[in-house]
Order: C-alpha cells, then sequence, then structure tokens
C-alpha cells in the first residue's frame, strides 16, 4: 500500500496546541506538511492567552525535521482568522489544508444560559470556521486545489442537556460544509466534517471510566484522509468515535403530495408523512437541485413516486 503523504502541502490546524489538534499537526507533520499550528493557548472556557501550547508542538515538529510555526491568533475574530491564514502566507507562500479544530466549552441549560456563554462558544466554534474559511478559500479557488476538514460533533445532530451554545455551533457548521463543498466543487476544492469522540481536556469533568479506548490517535488518521489530495468526497460527514469511522446522513422521507392541506389532512396522514420505509438521500453538492426536482416530480405526478 503507497504512504499517502504531504510533501510540498501547507496545513493551518486550529486549536492544535493539545488534544486533537495537536495530534492531527504530529500526523500531518510527520507525512510531511508544513504546518501553522495555531493555538492562543486559552483555557476550556476560552480565557486567557498562553503561547506556550502552540510554541511546544512548533518545536516538537522542527526537531523532527519538519516545518511549523506557531501561531496565537484567536478565530473568534474575522481579523484573527485573517491573521492566521496570513501566516501560513507569510511563511510557507500558500495554504493548501485548512482543519478548524478550535473549541472551547461553557455549560448552560437553555433556561441558564448567559448571553456571555452563548456568544463565546458561538464565536469560537461556528464563527471560528467562518473567520477562518472565508480568507482561505478564495486562495484555494485561485490555486485550483484545497482541503477544508471542519469540526462538528454530535452533539450538533441530535443535542444533548446544558451546551445549547455547542450544539447550535456545530449543527451551524453543517451549512457552512455544504456551501464550501458547492461552491468549491469545481475548484478543486473540497469540504468535509469529522465528528470526533476523543477523550481530551473537553472531558473534563465527565466520568469516562467505562468509556473504551477513546484517544485522538483513533481520530486523526480519518482526518488525515480528508485532508489529503487522494480524497474522494466532498460534502460529507465522517463520525470517528472510539475506533468506529462512520458517515452521518441527513435524508428526507419521501412523504405526501395533496394539491392542498388542511390541519386536519396533517394530522391524518402525519404516520405517512413520517414513514421512512423510502428515504431520499441526497448529496449536498446536488441535494438542493436534487430536493427541488423530486418536489416538483411529485407535484406533477399527483402524489406518485419521485425517482
Amino acid at each position: 500500500m503507497t504512504e499517502r503523504r504531504f510533501d510540498g502541502r501547507v496545513a493551518v490546524i486550529t486549536g492544535s496546541g493539545r488534544g486533537l489538534g495537536r495530534e492531527y499537526a504530529l500526523l500531518l507533520a510527520a507525512k510531511g506538511a508544513k504546518l501553522v499550528v495555531n493555538d492562543p493557548g486559552s483555557s476550556m472556557k476560552g480565557e486567557g492567552i498562553d503561547a506556550g501550547p502552540a510554541e511546544q508542538v512548533s518545536q516538537q515538529i522542527r526537531a523532527a525535521g519538519g516545518e511549523a510555526v506557531a501561531c496565537t491568533e484567536s478565530v473568534a475574530t474575522a481579523a484573527g482568522g485573517r491573521a492566521i491564514i496570513q501566516a501560513a502566507l507569510d511563511h510557507f507562500g500558500r495554504i493548501d489544508i485548512l482543519i478548524h479544530n478550535a473549541g472551547n466549552v461553557r455549560y448552560g441549560s437553555l433556561q441558564d444560559i448567559s448571553d456571555e456563554d452563548f456568544k463565546s462558544v458561538v464565536d469560537v466554534h461556528l464563527m471560528g470556521a467562518f473567520h477562518v474559511v472565508r480568507p482561505a478559500f478564495p486562495i484555494m479557488c485561485a490555486a485550483g486545489y484545497g482541503r477544508i476538514v471542519l469540526t462538528s460533533s454530535i452533539g450538533g445532530l441530535y443535542g444533548t442537556h446544558k451546551v445549547v451554545n455547542y450544539g447550535v455551533s456545530k449543527a451551524g457548521i453543517i451549512g457552512l460544509n455544504n456551501v464550501a463543498a458547492i461552491e468549491g466543487a469545481e475548484r478543486g476544492v473540497k469540504c468535509n466534517i469529522i465528528l470526533p469522540g476523543a477523550v481530551t481536556r473537553m472531558a473534563e469533568g465527565l466520568d469516562v471510566s467505562q468509556y473504551p479506548p477513546m484517544g485522538p490517535d483513533l481520530v486523526a488518521p480519518v482526518v488525515g484522509w480528508l485532508a489529503h489530495e487522494s480524497c474522494t468526497i466532498t460534502g460529507e460527514m465522517l463520525i470517528s468515535m472510539a475506533g468506529r469511522v462512520a458517515k452521518a446522513l441527513i435524508a428526507e422521507t419521501q412523504g405526501v403530495y395533496r394539491p392542498a392541506w388542511s390541519i386536519e389532512d396533517v394530522a391524518e396522514q402525519i404516520d405517512s408523512i413520517r414513514d421512512s420505509g423510502n428515504l431520499w438521500l441526497l448529496p449536498s453538492v446536488s441535494g438542493y437541485i436534487d430536493h427541488l426536482q423530486r418536489s416538483f416530480e411529485m407535484a406533477r405526478k399527483g402524489g406518485a413516486q419521485a425517482s
């Protein structure tokens, strides 16, 4: 099997001073990539600045014979995002790979969370993704090549208690991923999502005693493939948790067509509306148009199945 390497490629990885991001950085660097190790070194709540984590990873890469530069700018602002991408251009003259992994945690139930805690998490996870994708994307499109890996979560797909800020952010990442994949499809730029599960700093306070092995090293190879030139997919979501790798899907039921509806009609048809026996699985790159075409076809056929 031919080794997949990143010789000549330049990668920017946010939140790569510790945890999952650090594992991604070390893996790509070991396979030849030049790295911008971005991490402001903040606490898990996103407070404070410490250049240590990013510099330590950069030094480790350089000590092993690789090339890396530390960057402590924050993804939470548009200016910070531009500075992170500019660091790649200033030091290496290009950007081929962008992995947005930066994150923070502020717990709070929907009825109790403060505006500040909600915004702080959205600013790093969701707005942070936009703040780095926005300046990197046109550069990649102009070069005719790019690999973007965004980080979502099963918390964005299914939700969980006391992290509405996190759930909203991770769900929003899916929309950004879809648009980047669509707009990058004809320009050689692929964008996908990793939904990782690993025991890192973000698991502090949780009882993980019954968890199976869930180290960042189990996730990194999946991210490595998504970041590689041989990646064959775009606009998709891959789960990596405890050694399991899977694809997450957004689907529609076929639904029910009627030329007119009343509230009572919806009540009467709800089971058929929700029937998942004939799902529509529409790829993000063409799904918007596919959705319209199939829906219109059902209307033209008066409710007959759209193929």
